[in-house]
């Protein structure tokens, strides 16, 4: 049975803002279109790699004060941590990776990515005092100078410097995890996909209804985003 790319998409958009796959599949039958909940999966794990092909060529114009913070994701039954980096300003998602251990963890890679990702080092870095993100920024900023990134390591509960940006988004993170029931493995395509739903599609009130891609200067066009992305995405590929 051949699926239209609408179908498609609404199924991406129920699974990212809160429905487990089966009621994602229930929902399609509803719609007159029986598929099984594996397939919801499939689509997911297939449109997601193609989008993030396409994204990780545009260089999003996020602002130069970052943050970054860990939590606790569950993984075939196990606890891992996810590290993620954010822009201050726009609330774009810059980086992230999956870790077995929090404070043993080699946050270097997380760093070096987002300058990757960013194309440029931020000046000023906040996190908490997690001892792993202090090795990596003298690995990966401090030894770049001129000018040399500040590392804002105190979080206090309330004033300018505290990391409430960053727990709204681990609470995203969190609600969505509920439905999941833990996830099944690190390479998992799903927080790539939420990634780009929270980057590219998601409007957000903090941004005056816009999404963290538009306040970076990237525009998708149309109100179904995620056809648009995967349509770019496809015409992306068969150039290559």
């Amino acid at each position: 049975m051949k699926v239209r790319p609408e179908v498609i998409t609404s199924a991406m958009q129920l699974y990212f803002t809160g429905e487990s796959f089966r009621n994602v599949q229930k929902f399609l039958r509803l719609q007159g279109i029986n598929v099984s909940h594996v397939a919801v999966y499939k689509w997911i794990q297939k449109y997601v790699g193609l989008m993030e092909k396409y994204l990780e060529k545009i260089t999003p114009q996020v602002s130069d004060v970052w943050r970054a913070d860990e939590m606790y994701v569950k993984i075939k039954g196990n606890m891992k941590y996810l590290f993620a980096l954010m822009d201050d300003e726009t609330r774009y998602w810059i980086a992230q990776e999956v870790a077995d251990t929090k404070d043993k963890h080699d946050a270097r890679r997380l760093f070096h990515m987002g300058k990757e990702v960013a194309g440029k080092k931020p000046t000023v870095l906040i996190t908490d005092g997690l001892k792993a993100y202090n090795d990596a920024y003298l690995k990966e900023f401090w030894t770049q100078k001129y000018p040399r990134t500040q590392h804002i390591r105190h979080i206090s509960i309330k004033g300018d410097k505290n990391n409430n940006k960053m727990e709204r988004m681990n609470g995203e993170v969190r609600d969505r995890e509920k439905v999941m029931r833990g996830l099944k493995k690190s390479d998992t395509p799903i927080l790539t996909g939420y990634q780009i739903f929270h980057n590219y599609v998601r409007p957000h009130e903090g941004l005056e209804g816009k999404t963290p891609a538009e306040a970076c200067g990237i525009k998708v066009e149309g109100k179904n985003k995620w056809l648009t992305l995967i349509q770019n995405s496809s015409q992306g590929a068969k150039k290559c």
